[in-house]
């Protein structure tokens, strides 16, 4: 098996094949710790972003640089582990220069994570 194949396998074990995260993050999304610990049977990379998200808040590309992960696979950990209450995304308490489409994000995902069931309705 060649290294690249494995390193498919890999990824693939990781996110139980799926290719796509369940919440909208982007590369600058910064996530937080939670307000739950992370249960049993936690892979080494998800136990890593979340002791790193206990250090201080790190955007998602700065986790998956740190982790040596494909960003695609850190998204799909991280939205695993917004739903778990292990990780959050913090929505700012004051302007600090970010767009409105991250605080729009930031509040989105936090949503998502209180009301998973609900559906949003237009007008």
């Amino acid at each position: 098996m060649s290294d690249d194949t494995a390193s498919m396998v890999r990824l693939y074990s990781l996110t139980d094949g799926r290719t796509r995260p369940r919440h909208h993050l982007s590369l600058q999304t910064v996530l937080g710790p939670g307000r739950r610990q992370p249960g049993p049977g936690l892979s080494m990379e998800s136990a890593q972003i979340v002791a790193l998200c206990r250090q201080r808040r790190r955007p998602l590309v700065e986790l998956a640089g740190t982790i040596g992960l494909h960003v695609t696979a850190v998204k799909i950990l991280v939205s695993d582990l917004i739903d778990a209450g292990a990780l959050m995304v913090p929505v700012p308490e004051a302007p600090s220069g970010r767009s409105d489409v991250q605080l729009l994000e930031s509040l989105s995902a936090f949503l998502k994570t209180k009301y998973p069931d609900a559906v949003a309705k237009a007008g």
